[in-house]
């Protein structure tokens, strides 16, 4: 996997380059983590498989609980109004009240969340 490396405020950012095919896996997801040397990696939506964002899965439960766990931080970037799930649409907005894990829109704003 390969990253940009991002310095801002004296923490270290790793922005994960599109990954292909997307990370299906609480392992590979971890492994992504860890390979990034980072306090803080920022993830487009697009690098994590389509299931992430249907709770029922338990999958996005399993693969942020590494984040928690390892003490890292995350933001994934995208455009998460096209989801229709109000269990999605309230996990984001209490996700986005710490800076632990935040879902947004831009490099950007993700650098801006993950830095402060």
């Amino acid at each position: 996997m390969k990253f940009i490396q991002h310095n801002v405020n004296g923490i270290s950012i790793a922005e994960l380059i599109v990954h292909a095919p997307p990370i299906g896996s609480t392992q590979e997801f971890l492994q992504m983590m860890m390979d990034s040397s980072a306090e803080a990696v920022i993830v487009r939506k697009e690098s994590i498989q389509e299931l992430f964002f249907d709770l029922k899965s338990g999958i996005a439960g399993e693969m942020l609980q590494k984040v928690v766990n390892y003490r890292l931080r995350l933001a994934i970037v995208g455009d998460f109004s096209i989801y229709d799930s109000k269990s999605l649409k309230a996990f984001i907005y209490e996700s986005n009240k710490s800076n632990t894990i935040v879902f947004v829109s831009t490099i950007e704003d993700a650098l801006k969340r993950l830095s402060s």
